[in-house]
């Protein structure tokens, strides 16, 4: 098999939605009348963002959720994705196995895959996505508000527990299986952004940790907020080494929920959104006109962590 029967047999598809799909110079897309394109892009690299035995089909998920989960921080709807993959040799179990994973999230989303690239290289794998929403109405990082309530979807701290044990940094503690289900095979929250256009003010996805990610609205927001430690939302498994955990939960990272501010006044909104969306959500904080990032304790106390979340460089 070369380069060219690779791409034909795995990576070429039916491309609804686009005029032209994969086997051209380029693609040809036509986005919906009145409404917005979005473009995102992400790297994972062996080494860096998983292990080199990780499970090609479960790697394949992921790669295409991490970009799923910046068109559902924006509330759009996902349609192109472009793939491009570094392959160390042609080893076709492993890519069909990629290909099963990566395509059964793209058809659960309605993602059409309309180009890419492939080369010999250090395993490395790219995705460009390609959403929509409607003129005007995307959520944005620099929206919130003073007074707006912080709320987060699902759990944190779980992807960043099954690393760490993976490392050999949390002997004696027990995990359960939906740690190591959250750091190979997360869950976009794309429903859920959908449902919050026209409600939340600002929002982002929880990547490199809930706190740095927060502190990124702060800054583009012009202003400050105050978290209550003691509400993030974890595993109850995980809730008797909460104290030990809670850089993994408040700043561990790979969680890929949705962090986004909305008004008091909207919180029955938040919920109702969230149960259509088929996700649980925490209110967690407050936005205030007090630079900076404050994270409480149960008591009120200031807590001050090592890091509040992943930096390639650091």
């Amino acid at each position: 098999m070369n380069e060219f029967d690779l791409i034909r047999r795995y990576f070429t598809h039916a491309a609804s939605g686009a005029v032209l799909g994969v086997g051209d110079d380029a693609a040809i897309l036509r986005p919906t009348p009145g409404h917005d394109l979005h473009v995102s892009a992400d790297m994972l690299v062996s080494g860096r963002h998983f292990f080199a035995d990780v499970d090609p089909e479960a790697l394949g998920h992921k790669t295409l959720a991490v970009n799923l989960s910046d068109m559902a921080a924006m509330g759009a709807v996902p349609r192109w994705a472009l793939l491009t993959l570094a392959l160390p040799q042609l080893d076709e179990a492993w890519v069909a196995a990629f290909a099963r994973g990566f395509f059964g999230l793209a058809a659960a989303h309605g993602v059409s895959v309309v180009g890419g690239d492939t080369t010999r290289g250090p395993l490395t794998l790219s995705v460009t996505i390609m959403g929509e929403a409607p003129q005007g109405q995307a959520l944005r990082r620099d929206g919130a508000r003073p007074g707006d309530d912080i709320w987060v979807s699902g759990q944190l701290g779980l992807a960043a527990a099954a690393l760490q044990q993976r490392l050999g940094k949390l002997p004696g503690i027990a995990l359960p299986a939906a740690c190591l289900q959250q750091l190979e095979r997360p869950q976009p929250r794309v429903a859920l952004g959908q449902q919050l256009l026209g409600i939340a003010h600002a929002a982002l996805d929880v990547s490199d940790g809930f706190a740095a990610d927060l502190s990124h609205i702060l800054q583009r927001s012009h202003c400050g907020a105050e978290v209550w430690l003691d509400a993030l939302p974890t595993h109850p498994a995980l809730q008797p080494w909460r104290a030990q955990l809670l850089p993994c939960i408040a700043a561990g990272g790979d969680d890929y929920e949705l962090c986004f501010t909305a008004p008091p006044e909207c919180a029955a909104k938040v919920e109702a959104a969230a149960a259509h969306a088929g996700v649980a959500v925490s209110r967690v904080g407050r936005i205030s006109t007090v630079p900076g990032l404050r994270l409480l304790a149960a008591d009120g106390a200031e807590v001050q962590l090592e890091r509040l979340g992943y930096d390639h460089f650091a």
